[in-house]
C-alpha cells in the first residue's frame, strides 16, 4: 500500500465525477443509519473528497451535499445560523486532501480526530453563545462541553472507522481501475517520403 496516497490515486475526470456521487451516497446513507449518536461518514467523505478530487469546489460540495439531502428527512436547525455554522464545521476537513495526499495514513487518522475535535467545539460553543441554555460565563461554557460528552464519545471512533473504510475503498478501487486498464503501445509512425522523392522514384 502506497504510503503518499497520491501515489495510489490516479482518477481521471469520469472517474472523479463517479467518486463524488459515491462519497455523497455514502455519507447520505450513514448521515440516516446511525448505530448511535454522531457516528457518520461524513468527517469519511469530506476528507477523501478533499483527496481525491481536483476541485476544492467540487470536494466542499460532497458534505455539504450529504448534510443537505439527508436532512430533508431529519429534524431541522434552530436557526440558519446554526445550520451554517454545522455545515462549515463539516466541510473544513476537505482542506486537509493535500496534506493526506502526502503524508499518507497518519494523516487520514490524525485528520479524522482532528476532524471530531473541531465539530464537537465549534457546534457546542456556537450553541453555547446562541441561546440561552447556559450561563455566558466560562462556566457556563465548561457545563455546555460537559453536556455535550455523551453525544462525543463516540464520535472519533465512528470518524476512525468510517475514514479507514472509505480511503481502503478508494485505494481498492484505484487498483482495480489501474488492473483493467489496458496498456496501449504507441502505433509505429510511418513518416511520409517528401514529394520530390515520390517524384523520382516514379520516373525510374
Amino acid at each position: 500500500m502506497a504510503k503518499r496516497l497520491d501515489e495510489a490515486f490516479r482518477f481521471g475526470p469520469w472517474g472523479q465525477a463517479v467518486l463524488w456521487l459515491a462519497l455523497v451516497a455514502v455519507g447520505i446513507c450513514g448521515r440516516l443509519w446511525q448505530p448511535t449518536y454522531n457516528v457518520t461518514p461524513l468527517a469519511a467523505v469530506a476528507l477523501a473528497a478533499g483527496t481525491v478530487l481536483s476541485s476544492r469546489l467540487a470536494a466542499a460540495a460532497v458534505p455539504l451535499a450529504s448534510v443537505m439531502l439527508s436532512n430533508l428527512a431529519l429534524s431541522p436547525y434552530d436557526s440558519p445560523l446554526m445550520a451554517v455554522i454545522v455545515y462549515a464545521a463539516l466541510a473544513w476537513p476537505v482542506l486537509l486532501g493535500g496534506l493526506i495526499r502526502r503524508q499518507g495514513w497518519l494523516a487520514v487518522l490524525g485528520g479524522s480526530l482532528a476532524s471530531s475535535l473541531v465539530f464537537f467545539v465549534v457546534t457546542n460553543a456556537a450553541h453555547w453563545a446562541m441561546t440561552q441554555q447556559y450561563p455566558h460565563s466560562p462556566e457556563g461554557l465548561l457545563a455546555c462541553f460537559t453536556a455535550a460528552l455523551p453525544f462525543y464519545r463516540w464520535m472519533p471512533v465512528g470518524d476512525l472507522a468510517w475514514s479507514l473504510m472509505v480511503f481502503g475503498g478508494l485505494v481498492a478501487a484505484a487498483r482495480l481501475l489501474q488492473q483493467l486498464s489496458p496498456t496501449q503501445l504507441a502505433p509505429a509512425v510511418v513518416q511520409p517520403q517528401p514529394q520530390s522523392e515520390r517524384s523520382t522514384q516514379s520516373l525510374d
